[in-house]
């Protein structure tokens, strides 16, 4: 799970694999594979970084060479 900061400042933990897209329109916007929209504080670069981070530590990114 990676840590994101909704915009009224409370953190929540989402899994990245349920992630569909990242969308930024000044906001951040996570579009979920349940079709939930997240509205967070971080900027696309602070998400990508966590999400590399979150697969290395699965291990998932030894698949992916």
């Amino acid at each position: 799970m990676i840590e994101v900061t909704r915009l009224d400042g409370k953190t929540y933990w989402v899994n990245p694999h349920q992630i569909e897209y990242i969308e930024q329109t000044p906001d951040t916007i996570l579009q979920m594979l349940s079709g939930k929209r997240l509205v967070v504080r971080e900027p696309y670069d602070v998400l990508f970084d966590r999400i590399v981070e979150y697969r290395r530590l699965i291990g998932a990114l030894k698949n992916e060479v």
